[in-house]
């Protein structure tokens, strides 16, 4: 047995003279130790730790891992003889970790119920994980679409990598995952393949055509006619011959498709199928023999999604050979983002039962909550009826509670950021689903202190936050520096216990009504 994994056994029994020798070590390069972060590999400890304004592995060996950059220095203590490397967070180093810690790499999750932790500032992962350690929810730690990326400043790499780093830190180690979501290109998709991603969201809303929900017959078979027919190797005779007049079984009741529903059906996600399936083999083709999952997503469109077309999705996916995990229907009501479900509970929950019938008759595969965050009252209803079979998917809720730790314990920072928000909702609300009005946002000039916290927690101040976060997070100054997001994350990061602890207890009520 090499040395250091005698210091290593020692540290697991809690031995008082290694864990002194060791915290000597750390003293020695000024590291604050990240508790729960040491693996020990073999004749290797792995540690993070953090200094001045940075996070830093720390590696102990005995004659040191090349593969990582950093500092190295020797150490004699107790009759050992080892080396310390302190190597900076950089997209190199995280690469070399999952090399050689295969935990650190996400993966597919399959049916497992799970939850998508969204990320807007690289810093919550360490707060997912305390909360996500707690319940039964796989973990999907690395979330964050396309748009948000590019509304933030950072790449697909940056937030694979936050996302590890944090992983790291809270000594997580079971499977979790990594979403790549909301792709509508070819070229986004190979962005996410690069960086590692195991979940693809593909997101045809574009590709979805609203106007049919409510044309005539005349027109319904106009634009059926002009479908992609050699995408989705069909023809409307076809389509008319697998589904007209057919009766399905699905458990709790039968569903017979009238030529209208199959019409309406083909006219609003026919284009969307065909995207879906063009997505899918392209990424079969990319990745290979690597394993991942998909999900497909028209939850951002105008009109909820009839049992009917669920049916219809289902059936022209599975009939065009894609495999998926997870679909994300339009639902009833109104998913607004940061607040609870706006709608009629009991609706929900009769629709929500139709669509679980569907996911039971053509999968099994999970029913996705998209703009999941914070919907507590449909939660019950979802974890009662799905079981397993559900997906939530959250993501601005995280960068909310982020500006609540700043109201507490950084007031003058988010008094500018709420004036800023203000100035910037009516702009920045186009692409999304919001009814909160900026007149009822007090300005902060007449809040108190005290009072600023309050300002998340009503609905029309959370909304205007909510969807102001890119300009807020790459707004500039005069000088061409970036106006509030440094001040932001050097606040959080001297507050990150507070951080941590807030998103744990936020997401505990998340998870919480799921733990059946």
């Amino acid at each position: 047995m090499a040395d250091v994994r005698e210091v290593v056994a020692q540290l697991a029994r809690e031995n008082p003279l290694a864990y002194t020798w060791f915290r000597q070590a750390l003293e020695s390069v000024g590291l604050e130790l990240y508790p729960r972060s040491p693996i020990a590999l073999d004749d290797t400890l792995f540690f993070l730790g953090r200094r001045d304004k940075g996070k830093f592995l720390g590696i102990l060996s005995e004659r040191g891992l090349p593969q990582f950059g950093g500092s190295a220095r020797s150490l004699q203590a107790d009759g050992y003889s080892l080396i310390l490397q302190v190597c900076p967070t950089t997209p190199e180093n995280a690469q070399a970790l999952r090399d050689v810690i295969p935990h650190l790499r996400p993966r597919p999750l399959g049916l497992r119920k799970s939850a998508g932790f969204g990320d807007r500032l690289g810093l919550a992962t360490p707060g997912h994980a305390r909360a996500a350690r707690k319940h039964s929810m796989a973990p999907i730690f690395a979330q964050q679409s396309i748009r948000e990326m590019e509304r933030t400043g950072r790449t697909p790499q940056q937030v694979m990598d936050d996302a590890m780093w944090g992983v790291f830190q809270e000594g997580w180690r079971d499977p979790w995952g990594a979403d790549a979501d909301h792709l509508k290109t070819f070229e986004h998709i190979d962005r996410c393949v690069a960086a590692g991603f195991a979940f693809f969201t593909i997101d045809p809303s574009d590709h979805v055509d609203n106007s049919a929900d409510t044309a005539d017959a005349a027109t319904l078979r106009a634009k059926v006619e002009a479908l992609p027919w050699d995408a989705l190797d069909a023809s409307p005779e076809k389509l008319k011959a697998l589904y007209v007049g057919q009766t399905f079984d699905l458990g709790e009741f039968l569903l017979t498709l009238s030529e209208e529903d199959v019409w309406r059906a083909a006219a609003k996600y026919g284009a969307a199928v065909a995207h879906t399936a063009r997505m899918y083999h392209y990424l079969r083709e990319r990745l290979g023999d690597r394993p991942f999952e998909l999900e497909m997503s028209v939850d951002e469109t105008e009109t909820p999604t009839r049992v009917a077309e669920h049916l219809f999705v289902a059936a022209e996916l599975k009939r065009l050979g894609v495999q998926w995990v997870s679909l994300a229907p339009r639902f009833v009501g109104r998913f607004e983002k940061g607040v609870d479900y706006i709608g009629d509970l009991g609706e929900f929950e009769r629709t929500f039962r139709q669509h679980v019938a569907i996911v039971r008759a053509f999968g099994p595969y999970k029913l996705s909550l998209h703009s999941g965050s914070d919907k507590f009252s449909i939660y019950p209803i979802a974890a009662r009826v799905a079981g397993d079979l559900v997906h939530l998917k959250t993501a601005g809720t995280s960068y909310l509670v982020a500006l609540e730790v700043i109201a507490r314990h950084e007031p003058d920072l988010f008094r500018e950021i709420l004036a800023f928000a203000r100035e910037r909702y009516d702009t920045d609300r186009a692409t999304y689903h919001v009814s909160a009005h900026v007149n009822k946002v007090p300005p902060p000039e007449r809040l108190r202190d005290e009072d600023l916290p309050d300002v998340i927690h009503d609905f029309h101040g959370r909304q205007v936050l909510h969807v102001t976060f890119g300009s807020v997070l790459t707004a500039r100054d005069a000088s061409g520096g970036y106006r509030f997001r440094d001040r932001l994350l050097a606040a959080l990061w001297q507050h990150e216990d507070a951080y941590s602890a807030a998103l744990e207890a936020h997401f505990d009520r998340h998870l919480s009504p799921f733990d059946t």
